[in-house]
């Protein structure tokens, strides 16, 4: 079961994402750290009225709106899905460079062996 807390977390985060803004947009945009919005989006933190107030204006949502534990939407899933298979396409291109240079290494250690 989630927590108030992760939901407040989660549906902050997502509308962040929705407006397309990054962490530090958004804390400018809401007068706070980038540090604060961070402490809140991994729930380390949770917002007063006031603060909860001036965080959903900045969302352009109802303040209420940020407690809807609905579940998510699928764009929301397809985007982490598309998110995951970049991540991993990012890694495995990482590998495959490493891999080249372990063979040119070799390759250029056995040539001055010889």
């Amino acid at each position: 079961m989630t927590g108030i807390r992760e939901v407040l977390a989660a549906n902050i985060r997502e509308n962040r994402r929705k407006l397309g803004l990054t962490q530090e947009q958004f804390a400018e945009k809401a007068g706070v750290s980038t540090h604060y919005i961070a402490l809140i989006e991994t729930c380390n933190k949770y917002p007063k009225p006031e603060m909860l107030e001036r965080l959903s204006a900045a969302l352009e949502v109802e303040p209420l709106d940020l407690f809807n534990a609905a579940a998510p939407s699928t764009e929301s899933l397809e985007r982490l899905i598309r998110q995951g298979i970049s991540d991993l396409k990012e890694e495995i291109s990482k590998m495959k460079k490493e891999v080249v240079k372990a063979f040119e290494k070799a390759a250029y250690t056995k040539k001055h062996r010889q």
